[in-house]
């Protein structure tokens, strides 16, 4: 079995060794890229950009998480955060086919979808409690990153940390965060914002995903490991492909 633990130093989102989150029930078969997309979520209101809301526009996908939630092991709320970063990145970057078992296959590695270290995820996309990791001084397989946001996402004045259930360093979420769930706060520790964020940074980089050469280009600029890349899309595949052999819904 391959070390899915995440620990090769990532580019845009561990940099830090961590423990490993909870072990699948099976190891995913090996996949070539692109993922399987899986089962598209149906078509929901979308957020203007910059617009704030009451109600939590993620939750439109409840129906569509329930079907595959328990089969799939990822939490209802976690799914719904990556099926709506799909459709807010399918109207605003079309051309890049950002799909959500991507988002997902990043969410089942680098913190098994925001439940890390016994964290619980709750109906609103939140860790309780927060997830953040080592600090990034350059000790043994770490990469030395000194403080860039004052300690205001990470809590550390001195060295920066990853930061939330997508494992954000300070920097880069300043650079590509977005408000996903109109609450008015950008923050690294709501997966509804994280997988909105990550999806920016992916179509940025690769601009067309469903072409395997791009999608590998943006995966190893998100992460330069490879084994870690290859496990994002193991789980992404066997994600899409496990979605479209559930019973439809209804």
């Amino acid at each position: 079995m391959r070390d899915r633990r995440a620990l090769a130093l990532p580019l845009l989102l561990a940099l830090a060794a961590c423990s490993p989150p909870p072990a699948p029930t099976s190891e995913p078969p090996s996949a070539s890229a692109p993922p399987d997309p899986g089962v598209a979520p149906p078509v929901v209101e979308l957020l203007a950009p910059g617009a704030s809301s009451p109600d939590r526009p993620q939750a439109q996908l409840i129906g569509w998480s329930e079907r595959m939630s328990d089969e799939l092991n990822i939490p209802r709320a976690a799914l719904q955060a990556y099926g709506y970063a799909q459709q807010m990145m399918n109207a605003s970057a079309p051309s890049c086919g950002l799909s959500w078992t991507v988002l997902a296959g990043i969410g089942s590695v680098e913190s098994s979808h925001g439940r890390h270290g016994g964290a619980r995820l709750d109906e609103t996309g939140r860790p309780e409690p927060r997830i953040i990791g080592l600090p990034l001084d350059g000790s043994a397989g770490v990469k030395a990153i000194r403080d860039t946001d004052g300690g205001g996402l990470d809590g550390d004045p001195v060295w920066d940390r990853a930061v939330g259930p997508l494992q954000f360093i300070p920097s880069t979420w300043r650079k590509y965060e977005v408000d996903a769930d109109g609450d008015g706060i950008a923050d690294p520790q709501d997966l509804d914002d994280a997988a909105l964020t990550a999806g920016r940074y992916l179509c940025a980089v690769g601009h067309d995903l469903r072409d395997g050469d791009r999608f590998w280009a943006a995966l190893l600029d998100y992460n330069q490991s490879r084994s870690y890349g290859q496990d994002v899309l193991d789980y992404a595949d066997h994600y899409g492909k496990t979605s479209r052999s559930l019973p439809a819904q209804g």
